[in-house]
């Protein structure tokens, strides 16, 4: 959790100042969405996959000790960048060392839960999200405020170099399947072989050897088999499907809504990272935890849950963000904000402890790596992208409406006027700018709406899908 938190800070610290990087650098809003957007996610998808594949074999712990030396590092670069292409080729760098981060991880938390607890531990492992996305926004926001905004990437940057030794130190390689094969020990004694099991969704698949070196040398199943059993089924392909989408809206969405603070209600760089990381601390955290403990206890009546407590969180979440985006002061819809992040961020837990479940021993850290790619090259990569297209598009048509001539980006570079325009200059395009962020933010939050018809959809079939997967395992 502690290494996903860093993993987060790293990710998404670039939300936080981007408004001082589009002021300083004269960005439109679609560059500094591919800042965030397929810069980091083109490399950080497609090496998830290889680098899963060696940690089915090989020592995840290092895998994970090395992943986060070379993103703190990377990091720690963006602060030396003097213009957009440095920092999108050192953005690129953060996305390449944290691919080695969450394929081991899902692996080996579910080598060390049992089937009906991996939603719950997954879950807080997700906490990282809103723990990292909080202490980013709060340090990083007052850095830039009060030094710059190269220092707050170095300042987050490098003590991440820490928690790779702490990790080498502290965490030890289970072996393969070892969960599972003490709960099926537990309940051979027991008289009810695979009883327990079969309660949380999953079986007693095929058991590792608990000799490491036999265990490495043991090949695992093939990527067109993993790929097979997560999108072959109706209710697991949904399931994809549903969080490919909340994670487009939730990367696009969240990458605007600081900017959206200093734009909309004239708030400092520190005050808006004050505000968002606390929301996102204590709100989408208490989700993410709520999310997997209340699936994990929903579960034991039936799997279906694993699909429904995401879909009514994000279908009852979206009019809640939809009222906070319109509201005329920050404090009208904080409290609305706040219920619509627990609701929102539900989704986590039950969406990696449905996928890890269904999976064999030697699958987990592929499923998990092929779950991110389809998940992030999609909504990392073009959802901020995505918002801050519409956010120029709406702008550009703000401007015109109030009466300016040519295109914004000529007219107000960085969403500001140029030096010697004059005040009534700058206030038109500082409002212009107002006004395209919250039509932009309110464009993408419907996206959660229908994530949440996709988890419905899921839960169709979902009891049916997860028996074929038992099935599956125990051939």
């Amino acid at each position: 959790m502690l290494a996903y938190t860093f993993n987060f800070i790293d990710r998404t610290i670039i939300s936080t100042i981007g408004q001082a990087i589009k002021e300083d650098l004269k960005l439109t809003d679609a560059q500094l969405g591919w800042l965030g957007g397929l810069s980091f996610a083109l490399l950080y998808t497609t090496l998830g996959i290889p680098i899963a594949r060696l940690a089915e074999r090989k020592s995840r712990v290092n895998i994970i000790t090395i992943a986060i030396v070379v993103w703190s590092g990377f990091t720690a670069l963006c602060g030396l960048a003097t213009s957009y292409v440095q920092l999108l080729l050192f953005r690129v760098g953060v996305g390449i060392g944290e691919a080695g981060l969450s394929p081991p991880a899902h692996s080996l938390i579910s080598d060390y839960f049992e089937p009906k607890k991996r939603a719950s531990a997954l879950s807080i492992y997700a906490f990282g999200i809103p723990l990292g996305t909080m202490f980013g926004a709060i340090a990083g926001g007052w850095i830039a405020q009060n030094v710059s905004w190269q220092a707050a990437f170095m300042l987050v940057g490098l003590p991440g170099i820490a928690v790779a030794l702490l990790i080498k130190l502290v965490v030890k390689e289970p072996p393969r399947g070892w969960a599972d094969r003490q709960l099926a020990i537990e309940a051979e004694s027991a008289g009810a072989l695979g009883r327990e099991a079969s309660i949380a969704g999953a079986p007693n698949p095929p058991l590792a050897s608990s000799d490491p070196a036999l265990d490495a040398e043991r090949k695992p199943p093939s990527m067109a088999a993993v790929a097979k059993r997560l999108l072959g089924s109706w209710g697991l392909f949904h399931i994809v499907a549903g969080m490919t989408l909340a994670s487009f809206a939730g990367y696009g969405a969240g990458q605007y809504v600081p900017p959206y603070l200093i734009r909309q209600y004239g708030l400092d760089l520190a005050t808006a990272g004050l505000l968002f990381g606390l929301v996102a601390g204590v709100a989408n955290g208490a989700g993410t935890l709520l999310g997997g403990f209340l699936t994990d206890w929903a579960s034991k009546r039936s799997v279906r849950w694993y699909a429904l407590v995401p879909a009514i969180g994000l279908m009852v979440a979206t009019p809640l963000y939809l009222w906070t985006f319109t509201r005329d002061t920050w404090q009208a819809g904080v409290a609305f904000w706040m219920v619509g992040g627990v609701l929102h961020y539900t989704y986590l837990g039950p969406t990696f402890g449905v996928v890890q479940n269904a999976m064999d021993t030697r699958m987990r850290a592929t499923a998990a790596a092929l779950l991110l790619f389809i998940v992030n090259l999609i909504a990392l990569g073009f959802g901020p992208p995505f918002t801050g297209w519409l956010i120029d598009l709406f702008a550009q048509n703000a401007w015109v409406t109030a009466g300016g001539a040519g295109a914004l980006e000529a007219a107000c570079p960085g969403g500001v006027g140029p030096a010697g325009a004059g005040g009534a200059v700058d206030a038109a395009c500082r409002g212009a700018t107002a006004v395209g962020t919250r039509l932009g933010l309110l464009g993408t939050t419907l996206i959660y709406a229908w994530a949440g018809l996709h988890y419905l959809l899921a839960a169709l079939t979902l009891p049916r899908d997860i028996a074929r997967a038992q099935a599956a395992q125990q051939n």
